[in-house]
C-alpha cells in the first residue's frame, strides 16, 4: 500500500495557505518541568476543528482536475462535516453531507449554516446513505479520512510543528479514523526523527490500541465505540490509515472518561482553550503516560461542544 510522503504534505500546505489557519505553539506553563507542554490549538481555525485542513487539500485537488460545478458529498459525525460544507462554499459547489441521528445539535446547525444539506442517519448508516446520495448527484466523495489527501491535508499541522519546534521529543495526537495521526506522523517522522509520536484514544473506542496490540485491524461494534463522549473519535481506522499508524505511530495511551472531562476542565481553567470532549484526549494522555522527557506538543483538535455539556463539564470537580 503506498503512504502519503513528506512531499505529499508540503504540497497540501501550499494548496490550502489560503484558507486555513497556521495554528501557534502555545506554550501550557503549568506543565510538568521535565515535560514541557505546547499545545497546539486547532479549535482556532474558522469551522472549529482541524478537519479543514484536510477538506481544503481534497476539495482543492478535485477543483484542479475538474471544470465546472460540481456536488461533493461526505459523511462525519460534525467537524468533517462543517469542514466540507465550508470548503464548498468556499469553492463554490454544493455539498451533501450524511451525519449519525446522535450527533450533537451544535456540530449539525454548524453544519447547515454553512450552506450544506444535511441527512441524518441512524447508527453505523452514514457510509450507506452517502453512497446513495452520490449516486443520485453523480458528485465526489470526500471521506473523512480514508483518503491521501485527507492525510495530507491533516498533515500540515506535523509540518508546522516541525517547523515551529524542531526540538520536540514527543507528540499526542487524538485517534479515531486515524487520518489526523497518519498526516501528523508522517511529517513528524520525516523532519523530527527522534521525536516520539503516540496516539491518544478514549478507553471505550479503543479498537485502534487494540488493533496496533494484534498486528490487524480488529471491529468494535458502532454500539461499544457510541459510548465515549468522545464522539469526534467513534470512527474505526480504513486499511490505509491503519497502515500509517503501523508506521509511524510508537504507541496508543488509552483514557478513561473521568481523565478526558478533566482535560477539557484544565484546557479551558488553565489554558483558557475550549476544548470539545475528543479535542482533550491528547492533555488527558499527557497526564495519565509517563511519555519521554523533553518538549512535548499535544494536538488540541478541535472545541466544538454543546454549550450544555461544557457548562456540565465545567461544573464538575476532579
Amino acid at each position: 500500500m503506498e503512504l502519503v510522503t513528506i512531499d505529499d504534505v508540503r504540497s497540501a500546505a501550499q494548496r490550502i495557505r489560503p484558507h486555513v489557519v497556521r495554528t501557534p505553539l502555545l506554550p501550557a506553563r503549568w506543565g510538568d518541568a521535565e515535560r514541557p507542554l505546547w499545545i497546539k490549538p486547532e479549535n482556532l481555525q474558522p469551522i472549529g476543528a482541524f478537519k479543514v485542513r484536510g477538506a481544503f487539500n481534497a476539495i482543492g485537488a478535485v477543483r484542479e482536475r475538474t471544470e465546472g460545478p460540481i456536488d461533493v458529498v461526505a459523511y462525519s459525525s460534525g467537524n468533517h462535516a462543517q469542514a466540507v460544507a465550508y470548503a464548498a462554499a468556499t469553492f463554490g459547489l454544493r455539498a451533501h453531507i450524511v451525519m449519525p441521528e446522535e450527533t450533537p445539535n451544535v456540530k449539525v446547525q454548524s453544519t447547515r449554516d454553512l450552506g450544506a444539506r444535511v441527512v441524518l442517519c441512524g447508527a453505523g448508516q452514514r457510509e450507506k446513505v452517502a453512497d446513495e446520495i452520490l449516486t443520485e448527484t453523480t458528485g465526489v466523495m470526500i471521506p473523512p479520512f480514508d483518503h491521501p489527501d485527507i492525510i495530507a491535508g491533516q498533515g500540515t499541522i506535523g509540518l508546522e510543528i516541525a517547523e515551529d519546534l524542531p526540538t520536540v521529543a514527543t507528540v499526542l495526537i487524538p485517534v479515531s479514523g486515524g487520518g489526523l495521526a497518519s498526516g501528523i506522523g508522517t511529517a513528524v517522522r520525516a523532519l523530527c526523527p527522534q521525536a516520539a509520536i503516540f496516539g491518544v484514544e478514549p478507553e471505550l473506542a479503543a479498537d485502534a490500541a487494540e488493533s496496533l496490540r494484534v498486528g490487524h485491524r480488529v471491529d468494535w461494534s458502532i454500539h461499544d465505540r457510541n459510548r465515549t463522549i468522545a464522539d469526534g473519535l467513534r470512527s474505526q481506522p480504513s486499511a490505509l490509515t491503519f497502515a500509517h499508524l503501523q508506521h509511524v505511530l510508537d504507541g496508543i495511551i488509552t483514557v478513561t472518561e473521568v481523565e478526558i472531562r478533566s482535560a477539557v476542565r484544565e484546557l479551558a481553567s488553565r489554558g483558557h482553550l475550549v476544548a470539545e470532549p475528543s479535542g482533550a484526549v491528547a492533555l488527558a494522555g499527557y497526564r495519565k503516560a509517563r511519555t519521554p522527557l523533553g518538549q512535548t506538543v499535544a494536538i488540541l483538535s478541535g472545541g466544538n461542544v454543546e454549550p450544555r455539556m461544557l457548562a456540565q463539564i465545567l461544573t464538575e470537580s476532579d
